[in-house]
């Protein structure tokens, strides 16, 4: 064997990400917040791009489909909408829903938009949503009224109500010591050892503060919080304060130990715990600098006249973009060498990013489509009938991998008759059933769960091994820790705990 330098030939397959492929695939998981502002991006470094404003009609839509299909024009627009006569589902070797021959680029022809993707009117390309946008309202009037950080709001009560400039110093230091759940951990032994002042001052600047608004802030415990909005409804009285102290077996339902501590009745020791229920542990929790997000569909369904669903993409989450190849035809001629470079990258990435976002709608209109075919039960009948799927299910019907399924139905909601739920949701484990019967969806086992603990008699408190039974008699195989570790994400107490809560309140 010869060691000598030559050269050889191998031919050899490797898949090649390229920039614009990884984009690509970033934008099917992206939510359509996400979008939006990689959008927002894209119109200001890129000068033939534009947001389309138009009032036309057009974008994504499906019915969920029957034993027939047919494809009908959508009205004042050149999109194709899938349409199919309501009825059964259809078998599993059905051809899947989706709206793969949608026109998103003008007037051109179904066949043509997605092969070239330009030559809409005027020489511009467009991607829109399903529909008209609405008239313009008056953005001033949906604006919810703001209030200030609970520090800040904290800090005005401060110089409204203490003057003495030393207290106001220890009451500052306490405000910015201020957590997320309205508390201070911080002892006032600690505050009163780094400012240098009085215990006594330190605890009597505290007592103050926390009868500001929200009362109970800035306590240091629970039990000091929730004894402070006591004291404030005149509700701390001796029983109370002794509840207070035996928090640990208010928390472990301890019912019959707390009314000997106590010294009060069964009757008693449940109109007290009525009251504590009416407090708020973390005053704080609630008071948010920013407005509370909504959650926005991705997909919407709704019933058609006939009673049939039609399954589309929501047009408020979608882009109206616009690619200026009419304005770019009339500057590249007088543009010079490098000029016409630019531009012609500039008008391959704006022409890339309609493509990527109408390939985008037509994949999670896609997924949408048929996991909702897959789970019209649940439409029928709630949670319940939730069958059980997986990723894989999903990806052999619609001809995808199930790493793209995974991507589509991450951070994308769609809003059914029954409700807004994530995509993700509708995907549950499967429970194997006894005999030869179908397997049931671990979903719809909790929500039987929760459905039987809910009806029990108090005289009748069911334990997980009666439970086990009951299902197993309704065809459900499950063992009795899996119906234990279903009980605790429910956050339903132990029979032994339910017990002593129903007997208190009977």
């Amino acid at each position: 064997m010869s060691i000598a330098p030559r050269l050889e030939f191998r031919q050899t397959q490797n898949l090649v990400m390229t920039p614009q492929l990884r984009q690509a695939i970033k934008l099917l998981q992206y939510s359509h917040l996400e979008v939006a502002a990689f959008v927002e991006e894209a119109l200001e470094s890129n000068p033939l791009l534009d947001r389309d404003e138009r009032d036309d009609e057009g974008g994504f839509e499906a019915e969920l489909p029957g034993t027939e299909r047919d494809r009908a024009t959508a009205a004042g627009s050149g999109d194709i909408a899938t349409q199919v006569e309501s009825g059964a589902l259809p078998e599993r070797n059905a051809a899947p829903l989706d709206g793969s021959e949608v026109d998103f680029f003008g007037e051109t022809a179904p066949g043509e938009a997605m092969s070239d993707g330009y030559g809409g009117a005027g020489g511009e390309t467009a991607f829109s949503g399903p529909a008209g946008a609405a008239p313009e309202e008056d953005w001033i009037d949906s604006l919810a009224e703001s209030r200030p950080p609970l520090r800040e709001h904290l800090a005005a009560q401060l110089r409204l109500n203490i003057h003495d400039r030393v207290e106001r110093l220890i009451g500052a230091q306490i405000i910015a010591q201020l957590e997320p759940s309205g508390r201070v951990s911080v002892t006032d032994e600690e505050f009163a050892t780094a400012l240098g002042t009085p215990l006594a001052q330190v605890a009597a600047v505290r007592a103050k503060l926390m009868r500001f608004d929200p009362v109970g802030v800035l306590a240091p415990d629970l039990r000091t919080c929730l004894a402070v909005q006591l004291a404030e409804r005149r509700r701390l009285d001796p029983a109370m304060s002794t509840l207070l102290d035996h928090l640990d077996l208010l928390a472990a339902r301890d019912m019959r130990r707390l009314m000997g501590l106590c010294g009060v009745d069964a009757e008693d020791l449940a109109d007290m715990l009525a009251e504590i229920r009416r407090l708020d542990p973390k005053p704080g929790a609630d008071w948010s600098d920013a407005p509370a997000q909504v959650v926005q569909a991705d997909v919407l369904m709704r019933r058609l006249p006939d009673g049939s669903l039609v399954v589309e993409m929501n047009p408020d989450t979608l882009p109206r973009l616009l690619v200026r190849e009419g304005w770019y035809a009339q500057i590249a001629v007088r543009a010079t060498r490098e000029q016409r470079a630019f531009l012609a990258d500039q008008l391959a990435q704006a022409q890339w990013l309609v493509r990527s976002l109408a390939q985008r709608s037509q994949t999670v209109l896609k997924v949408a489509a048929e996991i909702m075919r897959r789970q019209e039960a649940f439409l029928a009948h709630g949670i319940s009938r939730l069958r059980p799927l997986i990723l894989r299910d999903i990806a052999e019907e619609v001809e995808l991998h199930e790493s793209t399924v995974s991507r589509v139905t991450s951070g994308k909601y769609i809003a059914t008759p029954r409700g807004l739920f994530e995509l993700k949701f509708f995907f549950t484990t499967a429970i194997a059933a006894t005999g030869d019967g179908e397997s049931h969806s671990a979903a719809s086992v909790r929500e039987r769960i929760r459905t039987l603990v809910d009806g029990e008699p108090p005289d009748d408190i069911l334990s997980d091994d009666a439970i086990v039974e009951i299902l197993r008699k309704e065809g459900v195989d499950i063992a009795r820790r899996t119906v234990a570790k279903y009980r605790d994400a429910l956050r339903i107490p132990s029979s032994v705990q339910r017990r002593r809560i129903k007997a208190l309140v009977s």
